[in-house]
């Protein structure tokens, strides 16, 4: 599976952006797909994930409420809706997937995308 995420940028405290993560491979539907962020000088840290099929989702206690996982499986496509955004959100944003249905978190997962800016000024 390679995935590419897409729609980082730079933000007002406040603002929306949404990201984008296109997966190219056959058994999409099958996968996990999550999104982590790492930010300077920090490590890696689990954002949200959701299961194959989109049922089950979850968030880092830092975000919930204010961002939301989804995916389009006919479209290979998961997004993170991310509102309310505020400086500590500035990371680079990594979408990746994993070979089981559903990973509630974790940072061993199978396949990683690239990562896209995300910038929150104040």
């Amino acid at each position: 599976v390679q995935l590419q995420a897409s729609g980082g940028g730079l933000v007002q405290a406040g603002g929306s952006l949404r990201l984008s993560c296109a997966a190219y491979g056959r058994t999409f539907r099958r996968y996990a797909m999550g999104w982590f962020r790492q930010a300077p000088g920090r490590e890696r840290e689990f954002v949200a994930g959701i299961s194959g099929g989109g049922g089950k989702t979850s968030y880092a206690d830092s975000v919930k409420g204010r961002f939301t996982i989804s995916r389009a499986n006919a479209e290979n496509t998961v997004y993170l809706q991310m509102n309310s955004l505020k400086p500590e959100d500035t990371a680079v944003y990594y979408c990746a997937a994993d070979r089981d249905y559903w990973v509630p978190g974790g940072n061993n997962w199978d396949y990683w995308g690239q990562g896209t800016q995300v910038t929150v000024s104040a």
